[in-house]
């Protein structure tokens, strides 16, 4: 079983190549391979140099010609993205069948549907962080303040020191 991530953003840190591939290996001896069945291949978008493509001649043809395809299919004129793929049939029929789906104004509209979805998605998941940071900043006020109160500090230093309320220290026990 072979599965491909393709990603825009960097799931390992340490990794810097396009593509990343993990095996099963024994960790006492890494040189003895489980299966070779078994790969999971992160393909990094957002490492491709988009001006001057660099890191792609380090992978195979075929693999640069779908690293191609995703990150440049609805970016490159047709005429650029034809002569491109033209060497790898399996990616120039994907080309091909996303131009067909393209062209198609009812596909292309659920299309923009699904992107949007992703979009408010991403900045639910933004608010929500934003959010959180913003609850636990407030409880970590409200526990320096509980510490502050309890060492006998007056509470409009306490307000002073923390940015709480006067109200909100005077409600603490």
């Amino acid at each position: 079983m072979r599965s491909i991530v393709i990603t825009e953003f960097p799931v390992f840190a340490a990794l810097k190549q396009l593509h990343t591939v993990f095996e099963l290996r024994s960790r006492e001896n890494p040189d003895v391979l489980l299966t070779n069945r078994l790969q999971i291949h992160y393909l990094r978008l957002g490492n491709l140099d988009r001006q001057r493509l660099t890191g792609l001649d380090a992978l195979c043809v075929g693999l640069q010609r779908w690293m191609q395809f995703w990150a440049f299919g609805s970016e490159w004129e047709e005429k650029k993205m034809s002569a491109v793929l033209q060497d790898v049939p399996e990616v120039y029929a994907a080309y091909s069948e996303y131009k067909r789906f393209t062209a198609d104004p009812v596909m292309r509209e659920k299309a923009k549907a699904r992107e949007r979805y992703w979009i408010d998605r991403r900045l639910d998941r933004a608010e929500a962080k934003e959010e959180g940071e913003e609850i636990g900043e407030a409880r970590k006020a409200i526990e320096i303040a509980q510490n502050m109160k309890a060492k006998g500090l007056d509470n409009t230093l306490i307000s002073e020191m923390t940015g709480l309320l006067l109200a909100e220290i005077e409600r603490l026990d």
